[in-house]
């Protein structure tokens, strides 16, 4: 694999950001607001934290009613890295009772015997190896589910000639499960077509028999990184760590990548028409400004990639070599719409709520066309913010005692949004069966109380969303914190996806390409699958996820909109 122009913007950029997040550290934290995203893993429910500049642990910390070692535990790269604005955390679920009391006194009277030798081995081992303590209530396969590491594997590292496992044993976990495997190969033997055709993939990783024999895929990479300025751009940064990995990942299957990489801070261009003619595809630059000097540029054969920007889809209608990644959030009503469609029996009610006076979702064409088009028999009911405590009967009205009720909340207003919630709590309350249908913003109000999503069972249909139960997601997890030495925040999944599944298909002949580009490719935060858009490409997957009144979050994926 060949990745030019890479290693010293990379090593200079991560520099900066780790000496940016100390720095921070200094400062007083903000607040902490309570994550609405919560995940479940080995049985286990966490909060999905997504870190703020200038927060600290212990704020986190207090802010959950967890210890900090309950968090290093559950991240444990954090002892290492520190925090990182924009990272994943997982923070567990606080347990009640005399059981969860118990544990935690048990848990601190082994921990400080332990600790500190964990300590010292882990520092000794990093490169290689975690050092798991295990606790009384373990055994192998809950270890092999917290990091990933099949049981067989575990047993092979330690030595261990059954499953049994005594209190306080330290395990060795490998860092790197891949480069572990690769370690125990026998010296490479060139394989026959039939072999190179039919071998399975490794643990982890996304299946890709199609590679041309000769596969080679040149890429480009163009984000405003501000590597020269005062303060680069994290967001770009991580972006750009995501594809490194994939590129990597890629690579060790057998493709030879070309990966070069631009610094497009302030919409500039810096690369010939020569240099995008010997390009398969560019990623990025986000803007609209920048993507449309790029297609003046590019020739057809060249793909340009929009990989952040709902805004660009407009260019799809005129540039038959564009495509669109991110998705609309009227796709995600259109979804919505479906949904209820394909769930509501004879006995249910669909009610679809707007605010009254504001200027929304109802008045637009396009959703009107959307809603007129799904066919569902539905009734609408509006009123305002100040009216919102003196609703109830009126809603109420539109209800029925017989069968669910099935709202839609047609408004992008968080206020209103969290209104609505409110007086659907009190009617659930009141015996109403309802289940509330929304768009993915929903999750990110800050007023919004994460309960309340999960007792009027919520059902929303997302572009992004991260399992944190999919192995091929741990595998990305435990091999970003070993090659960076830090957590992975949304942007570096989504670099990842995008040039791992871009990569992929450009590997393949022209037909297998748009033929796998029209199928639903799980990936690690994001479900692929292209329709023509014009004369383009854009993305129209999503994850239809549902908090249920269990706080379990379940995932359904994937699902593609009506085309009709």
């Amino acid at each position: 694999m060949k990745i030019m122009k890479t290693t010293l913007l990379a090593l200079s950029i991560i520099c900066l950001a780790a000496s940016h997040t100390a720095y921070a550290q200094d400062y007083v934290a903000p607040p902490v607001t309570i994550s609405q995203d919560k995940v479940k893993m080995d049985g286990k429910l966490y909060y999905s934290h997504v870190v703020l500049e200038k927060q600290t642990l212990y704020s986190i910390s207090k802010a959950y009613g967890v210890s900090m070692d309950d968090i290093y535990e559950a991240n444990p790269s954090l002892k290492e890295t520190g925090l990182k604005k924009n990272a994943i955390i997982l923070i567990p679920v606080p347990e009640t009772g005399a059981m969860a009391e118990g544990q935690e006194i048990r848990d601190k009277a082994a921990g400080r015997k332990v600790a500190k030798e964990e300590k010292r081995q882990n520092r000794k081992n990093r490169k290689d190896y975690f050092i798991h303590t295990v606790k009384w209530y373990e055994d192998l396969d809950v270890i092999s589910g917290k990091y990933g590491v099949p049981v067989d594997i575990i047993m092979e590292v330690n030595g261990l000639k059954d499953r049994k496992l005594k209190k306080r044993q330290q395990l060795r976990i490998p860092t790197d499960l891949q480069a572990y495997m690769d370690s125990l190969k026998p010296e490479k033997v060139e394989p026959s077509p039939a072999d190179s055709v039919s071998a399975p993939a490794a643990p982890g990783k996304f299946s890709s028999s199609l590679f041309r024999p000769d596969a080679q895929v040149n890429a480009l990479l163009m984000l405003p990184f501000n590597a020269q300025g005062e303060e680069p751009s994290r967001i770009s940064m991580d972006f750009y760590c995501g594809v490194l990995l994939a590129a990597k990942d890629i690579g060790e299957e057998g493709v030879n990548v070309d990966l070069s990489v631009y610094d497009t801070y302030g919409d500039v261009l810096p690369v010939t028409k020569e240099r995008l003619g010997k390009s398969d595809f560019v990623i990025g630059p986000p803007s609209v400004k920048g993507l449309t000097g790029l297609l003046e540029m590019s020739p057809e054969e060249t793909y340009v990639i929009s990989p952040l920007d709902t805004r660009t889809a407009y260019l799809t209608a005129e540039h038959g070599n564009f495509i669109q990644v991110p998705t609309s959030t009227m796709l995600q009503y259109e979804d919505l719409l479906k949904w209820i469609e394909e769930d509501c029996q004879k006995t249910d009610s669909t009610i679809i709520i707007y605010e009254k006076g504001i200027r929304d979702l109802r008045k637009e064409t396009e959703f009107r066309t959307i809603l007129d088009r799904s066919r569902i028999r539905h009734s609408s009911f509006s009123y305002s913010i100040l009216e919102g405590r003196d609703i109830l009967d009126s809603l109420c009205t539109k209800m029925t005692a017989d069968g669910v009720n099935r709202v839609l909340v047609a408004s992008e207003s968080e206020a209103f949004v969290n209104d609505v919630i409110r007086n659907l709590n009190l009617l659930i309350h009141n015996k109403f069966n309802i289940v509330l249908y929304g768009a993915s913003k929903i999750r990110s109000y800050e007023t919004v109380d994460v309960s309340n999503l999960h007792n009027a069972n919520l059902h929303t249909s997302m572009p992004y969303y991260i399992e944190y139960d999919d192995p091929k997601v741990r595998d990305f997890l435990m091999k970003y914190r070993a090659l960076y030495n830090t957590e992975p925040s949304q942007m570096a999944f989504q670099g990842y996806d995008i040039m791992y599944y871009f990569t992929t298909m450009f590997s393949r002949d022209e037909d297998d390409r748009q033929e796998n580009m029209t199928e639903d490719t799980p990936m690690l935060m994001s479900d692929f699958r292209f329709v023509r858009s014009g004369k383009g490409l854009a993305r129209n997957v999503l994850r239809r996820v549902v908090y249920a009144p269990d706080y379990s979050v379940k995932v359904i994926r994937p699902t593609v909109p009506s085309q009709d």
